[in-house]
């Protein structure tokens, strides 16, 4: 019985406290009661919490498209997470265009030039999806979940002090109201003409002047501890930037890892399709006669290759005949470049050589030229000077 008393008591200064913090906050929107402002530091801390908060949450958002754009395995990998089990692992999309090609390249034979090409891209297709995976983990462990850390966990605790910090406000400028009613009634009391009258409300009011004025350190006391407490919490906000900054390090070193892989992969199968024979082939209703595009030139026989349409198509052999040449030019080699074959020329980088483009010739090539030497060289691996 006595428990039950309690907890009726309890609930109905609950009540009447929320009913007063209430009925300020009314007031202050409606401008009929005074406001106490925040110190201009912590307004500033408080701005600069939000700040953060709200890119944060946009960065997350953004980065998590980035790593996996199909909006329904996120949804999957977010339910999964939530129920703190572990996503089923799939096959992402380079693996599965890797696949195919290799399917397809075994299908029409290892042994034909189209098969052995196709085997080749698939395999590194599959590689890059393997670094793409390790991409998406390395990511989402070193980058993606500090920041959700921190919406999850160190806002929270902020956001949950801040709202008490403006509980306290209010019970303070509720109690900053009262005394100022209080003291009214009270002179209002000494002005009656009854000096009987008088002295009973001058008691009653002197009462509650003192009451009112007790309740009003306490919350003054209160709102400045809560206050100091949220002030401690926000001044940290400066140590989660930092923080997140070496994520960002990390996030930025595992993007140049990959796109690095992805380049050397690339690279190597550009080497290997250019050591392929190349397939000419005419289009029945065009006169012109073009190469099968590829990563790299095609290397061309040395004899010449007749189309159905009778049009001859010259061998690198007879490309470096001037009449088939355009002006020439001085090139900086940029990276190092091994010769696929004898119709190339192997490369140093930053060393300076002679260039010219052949008729006829693939448009990621040119001729080049040092001293005696000459071959083809990929336009990609070149920077041409004035």
């Amino acid at each position: 019985m006595n428990i039950m008393d309690f907890n009726v008591k309890k609930l109905a200064a609950d009540a009447g406290t929320f009913l007063s913090r209430a009925v300020q906050f009314t007031e202050e929107k409606l401008g009929q009661a005074e406001k106490t402002e925040l110190d201009a530091h912590l307004e500033n801390l408080l701005s600069k919490a939000e700040c953060t908060k709200i890119w944060t949450e946009k960065i997350m958002k953004q980065t998590e498209v980035l790593l996996q754009p199909n909006p329904n395995a996120r949804i999957e990998e977010f339910v999964y997470e939530k129920l703190d089990r572990k996503a089923p692992s799939r096959i992402n999309n380079p693996e599965l265009l890797g696949q195919y090609m290799i399917d397809a390249g075994t299908e029409f034979g290892p042994g034909t030039a189209y098969g052995n090409a196709l085997i080749k891209c698939g395999e590194t297709q599959k590689r890059i999806g393997t670094a793409d995976r390790e991409l998406i983990q390395t990511s989402a462990l070193n980058f993606l979940t500090p920041l959700r850390n921190f919406i999850e966990g160190d806002y929270k605790t902020i956001a949950k002090e801040r709202k008490l910090l403006q509980n306290k406000r209010l019970d303070l400028d509720a109690a900053k109201t009262r005394l100022k009613k209080a003291k009214a009634a009270e002179t209002r009391a000494s002005q009656l003409n009854s000096a009987r009258l008088e002295g009973d409300n001058i008691m009653i009011w002197a009462e509650e002047v003192t009451k009112s004025e007790q309740e009003l350190r306490i919350t003054q006391s209160e709102f400045d501890r809560q206050a100091e407490i949220t002030r401690l919490l926000l001044e940290g906000i400066s140590s989660t930037h930092a923080h997140h900054l070496r994520c960002l390090n990390d996030f930025v070193e595992a993007q140049m890892t990959y796109y690095a892989q992805c380049y050397q992969y690339m690279l190597d199968l550009q080497k290997q399709l250019g050591s392929f024979p190349s397939i000419y082939h005419c289009n029945n209703n065009q006169t012109s006669v073009a190469p099968i595009p590829s990563a790299s030139s095609n290397v061309i026989g040395s004899s010449a290759l007749t189309s159905t349409s009778g049009l001859v198509i010259t061998s690198p052999s007879n490309l470096t005949d001037p009449k088939e040449c355009s002006g020439s030019r001085k090139a900086r080699v940029l990276y190092d470049y091994d010769a696929a074959n004898s119709t190339e020329l192997s490369l140093l980088a930053d060393e300076v050589i002679t260039v010219f483009s052949v008729i006829g010739m693939d448009s990621d090539w040119l001729m080049g030229e040092r001293g005696n030497q000459k071959g083809r060289v990929p336009i990609t691996y070149l920077e041409l000077l004035n």
